[in-house]
Order: structure tokens, then C-alpha cells, then sequence
């Protein structure tokens, strides 16, 4: 019985050893960190983590900066930015936008949450109300912009990574509105389009929209100061070698950030822009993030051994190919190519399709399900035309969803536990497990219609239709893994080795939602390893088909923004 729990056991201690180490990382230097809710417009309640630096009160105050992520992120993408503000001294209020995380209402409504959360950091008596800055990561620019339109003596400076003023969402800027603004806009930023109108983000210096904000009328210098510090019109613009989402994995982009408030702000540590370290945190959440995916497979394995679930075991015994000759590398090409090849017609018709309403309030959510449930429809339609050996499953719905419930049960009281104690999740990057609120979960059992649908005909087909003979466990799990997430993981390598080397991405109408698929790696080789794992064990496809409707519903729903709230 021991050794049928022992992965569990490791899931455990990964787990919970990078989620200490990330709490460690994030609290250094006696910082504490508070989960903080504010009534924002219309009385909807915004969601928030405090940063607060060791010896701050009421009676010795502190500058305070407003962080916030950008479009379909949440509060903890801004972490590494917080990190590095909070150990300067500065209290740091990292929000969710309206309509994501935990905060209330809809995606771009109430300026994004922004004037709102200006207040709440403003009302706080430990703040110095004379010192205040704004960083905002895209939209998150537009956030803080929207903030500074409605308060305009209400801060001092503003940071806009990866933003811009302007059309589509933001306020025009001028010589002398907002205040004090460093630029930080990635050389690769797959957005340059969008906010300079630009093609190539390493072309910004010479976009006529950011020419004119900085009063140039040539193109403008990375580095230079224009404008004046003590009046308050002050411009300055940095190009880190990042991407648009890799200003959060940035030293520099950071770096700039950090420096901007040190000259703008009073009352910080003085401690240099280049002494970071947000990047342990990065990397102790990905290992508790690896902990929660060896913590359901460890539950999995466990629960197996149990009586009533114990009747689920069973060893494959039939496989579709005796070799890996021409018809299955047929099938393996398409199942790794179809999906990447309708993914953009596929994501921008569901836009169409299926507006925002009370049924199906996430935009991108109503895209990836759509998508889905139309793969797993064609996989399940190749298996019907292209016969292989067939594969016999056994079949028993009520134990599986018991086994599935179970386990993710447990992996989303690790969740709850890790919050609640250490503020943090499990995550790298943006690719985090976010806790649902209870409007939340009603939306996710929406969504778990269509993912159960292409999870229970994709992972037939997986298993009916790439299945080997005499296989190694080693390549089954490889190959299982490239026919899932394959296709994507070569289809962004060729994009971004395009915007690396020509400065723009083979799809530059796509950006959004080429930035969306770097999700699908991961969740897809997660599902892959779930699935071939219990098919090991079950000789069935439904009890992983289950586990992974439950966790990507879960994960997605959690993660997306909600473009419209009752009420």
C-alpha cells in the first residue's frame, strides 16, 4: 500500500517546497503580504495583494506604487515587479482588473479598476499620499492611465511596460499629461502595431505617436531624458530584448521600472535597479507547479489502490499498430498538424459566433471550446475512416468520474492550502492555477461541457489510434505528448525564430491569440502524460479524459477574463 503512495509523497514535497521557497522570496526583507478586497465602481468588489515593507505605519509612512497586470493575467503575474518595489521600501498594491482574478464586474469596464484602486492605496493611512507611482504591464498601462484621467493630482510618475497612450483604450497623452512616464516597450513586443503603429517593435523610436508624446521632433533616443523631472513632464523610453509577455521574465524591463520610481519617488531604499530577486520566486513556483501535476498523478496512482476504485486497474492488451510504419505516422503528423492549422480560423470565427453573454461570459474560453470540441470531433471522425487494429476499452463511467473527482479534489485543496497560508500559487510565468470564486465555478461548469467532449473523443483517438505494440513506456509518453502539443511547440518556435530575426511574427495580425497558444504547450503536455499514465493502469481512456476536462475547465476558466458580469 505504501509504495502505490509514494508519488504522492513527492507531489507533496515539491509542492510545498517551492511554494515556501516562492513566500520566502516574495517576504524578504520583512515585507508582508495581504489579500485585500475594495468596493470599486458600481459596488463591485475588487481583488488586491498588498506589499507591505517591514516598519511601515501610520506614523511612518512610505511611497506606495499601483501595479497591474495586463489582458487575461491576474495579480500575480506582477509579482516580480512587486518583489523589487517592496524591498525598496515601497508599498506595493498589485489589483485585479475588473473581470479578472477575483475582482467583480467586467473586463474593461471602470477604467479597468484603475481609479478605483488608485483610491484604495491612496485611503491606506500607512501611504505617503505625496509619493505615489503607477506601473501597468499593457492593458495594464491603460489601467493606470485610466486612473491618472480621472485623479490627475493624484500620483507623481507612471511606467507603462509594453503600453502605450492613446487609441484603443487609452486618454491621448501630451507634453504634460500623465506625469512623469518612462516607456519600457520590448524590442520584440508582438504589439507594436497596436499601441505605436509600428511594424516592427524595434522601430518605436521612430513611431510619429510616440514622437509626439515625447515633444520630438526627431526620433527618439532610448535613454534620454526629455522633458523636465520637477515639472512633471518628463518622458523617457527603454527597449529591453524581450517580448511582450517576456517583460515580466526581464531584468531589464524590471530594471527600468525600479530605477524610473527611484528618480520620480521620495522615501524608497536606495539599493540598485540591477540587485533583483523575483526570478527565485519564478522559479520556486514552477517547482511547486511540477509538485501539483506529480500531486494528482500521485493521487491518481493512490486512489487505484483503493477497494471500489481498485476494479478500474487493468493492463492494455490490444494496440492499433503492430509498428510504427506509414499509416501511423500519417495519423501522428495530422493529429499534431490539424489543430495548429485551424487554430486561428478556428479561434476568430467562435469570436463571432459566440459574443459574451450570461451563458458563455468568457470570450477566449467560448474560443478554446469551440475549438475543441471541433478537433475532437474530426479526431474521433479519422478514427472511423482511417481503421487500424482496434483497441477494446473497458468502460465504467461512475468509477472514472469518482477517480477524477477525487483527485482534483485534492489538487485543489493544495491550491487552497498554499493561498491561504503563503499567498502564492502554483504558476511559471503567466501559465498559473488560480482558485475559482463561486461566480467562477458556475461559469466552469458551463465550459466543462465542451472540454469533456474533446477530451473523452481526443483521448480515445490518442490511444485507439497511436497505440503500438511492444512500445517502451518512455516513447509512448513522448509520442503521446508530440501528437497533443507538438504541432504548437514547432508552430512557436517558427514564430518567434520570425520575430527574433525579421522583427515580425509570421501571423502579425495575431498577436493575442499567438500569445494564447503558449498555454496549449503546456496544458496539453500535461494532459498527454495524465492520460497515457492512467490508460497505463486502466486500459481505458476515460478515467485521464475526465481528470483533464476537470483541470484545463478548472485552470481556464480561473485564469480568463470575463467579458460580461450580470448586472
Amino acid at each position: 500500500m505504501k509504495t502505490n503512495w509514494r508519488l504522492f509523497a513527492l507531489g507533496l514535497v515539491l509542492l510545498f517546497v517551492g511554494s515556501i521557497a516562492a513566500h520566502l522570496v516574495q517576504t524578504t526583507n520583512g515585507v508582508t503580504i495581504k489579500d485585500v478586497r475594495f468596493v470599486g465602481a458600481n459596488g463591485n468588489l475588487q481583488s488586491g495583494l498588498l506589499y507591505v515593507p517591514e516598519g511601515v505605519t501610520a506614523e511612518a509612512k512610505a511611497p506606495a506604487i499601483l501595479a497591474v497586470h495586463g489582458y487575461i493575467n491576474t495579480r500575480e503575474v506582477q509579482s516580480g515587479f512587486a518583489i523589487e518595489y517592496s524591498r525598496r521600501g515601497y508599498v506595493v498594491l498589485s489589483i485585479d482588473q475588473t473581470g479578472h482574478g477575483y475582482s467583480e464586474g467586467a473586463a474593461f469596464s471602470a477604467g479597468f479598476g484603475g481609479p478605483a484602486a488608485l483610491q484604495y492605496l491612496r485611503s491606506l493611512d500607512i501611504v505617503d499620499v505625496d509619493n505615489i507611482g503607477m506601473e501597468g504591464h499593457s492593458m495594464g498601462g491603460w489601467t493606470v492611465l485610466a486612473a491618472a484621467a480621472t485623479y490627475p493630482d493624484d500620483y507623481k510618475s507612471i511606467v507603462l511596460e509594453g503600453s502605450s497612450v492613446g487609441a484603443p483604450f487609452a486618454a491621448e497623452g501630451t507634453a504634460d499629461w500623465p506625469r512623469n512616464v518612462s516607456v519600457v516597450f520590448s524590442a520584440y513586443d508582438e504589439f507594436s502595431s497596436l499601441m505605436w503603429g509600428v511594424d516592427k517593435a524595434d522601430d518605436v523610436e521612430k513611431s510619429p505617436k510616440l514622437m509626439a508624446f515625447f515633444s520630438s521632433e526627431t526620433p527618439v533616443e532610448e535613454g534620454k531624458i526629455y522633458g523636465d523631472l520637477a515639472t512633471g513632464n518628463a518622458r523617457i523610453l527603454w527597449q529591453p530584448p524581450v517580448t511582450h509577455p517576456g517583460d515580466h521574465l526581464s531584468r531589464a524591463a524590471i530594471g527600468h521600472s525600479v530605477d524610473w520610481f527611484a528618480q520620480t519617488l521620495n522615501g524608497a531604499r536606495p539599493l540598485p535597479a540591477d540587485n533583483q530577486i523575483w526570478f527565485y520566486k519564478e522559479f520556486a513556483t514552477l517547482i511547486g507547479l511540477l509538485g501539483f501535476v506529480v500531486l494528482i498523478l500521485g493521487t491518481l496512482n493512490g486512489l487505484l489502490s483503493l477497494p471500489w476504485l481498485r476494479d478500474l486497474k487493468a493492463t492494455p492488451v490490444d494496440a492499433a499498430h503492430t509498428t510504427r510504419g506509414a499509416k501511423w505516422w500519417g495519423i501522428f503528423l495530422f493529429s499534431a498538424l490539424f489543430p495548429v492549422a485551424n487554430y486561428y480560423p478556428l479561434f476568430n470565427f467562435a469570436e463571432t459566433l459566440f459574443p459574451a453573454s450570461a451563458l458563455l461570459p468568457q470570450t477566449i474560453t467560448s474560443q478554446a471550446a469551440f475549438w475543441a470540441v471541433i478537433n475532437g470531433a474530426v479526431a474521433g471522425l479519422v478514427g472511423l475512416v482511417i481503421r487500424t487494429q482496434p483497441v477494446v476499452f473497458p468502460i465504467n463511467i461512475a468509477r472514472s468520474l469518482v477517480l477524477a473527482g477525487a483527485a482534483v479534489f485534492v489538487g485543489y485543496l493544495s491550491a487552497v492550502i498554499v493561498d491561504f497560508f503563503l499567498k502564492v500559487d502554483f504558476r511559471f510565468w503567466f501559465v498559473g492555477v488560480k482558485l475559482l470564486t463561486a461566480e467562477r465555478f458556475v461559469t466552469a461548469l458551463v465550459y466543462l461541457v465542451p472540454f469533456t467532449i474533446y477530451f473523452v473523443l481526443a483521448m480515445r483517438a490518442l490511444h485507439g489510434g497511436l497505440s503500438v505494440a511492444g512500445q517502451s513506456l518512455r516513447a509512448t509518453y513522448t509520442l503521446n505528448a508530440l501528437a497533443l502539443m507538438g504541432g504548437f511547440l514547432v508552430f512557436l518556435i517558427l514564430q518567434y525564430a520570425a520575430l527574433f530575426s525579421n522583427g515580425i511574427l509570421l501571423t502579425p495580425s495575431e498577436p493575442l491569440n499567438t500569445i494564447v497558444m503558449f498555454q496549449f504547450v503546456p496544458l496539453l503536455l500535461t494532459a498527454a502524460i495524465i492520460s497515457t499514465f492512467l490508460y497505463q493502469r486502466t486500459a481505458s481512456y476515460l478515467p485521464g479524459a475526465f481528470v483533464n476536462a476537470l483541470l484545463v475547465t478548472w485552470f481556464v476558466v480561473a485564469g480568463q477574463a470575463t467579458q460580461y458580469a450580470a448586472g
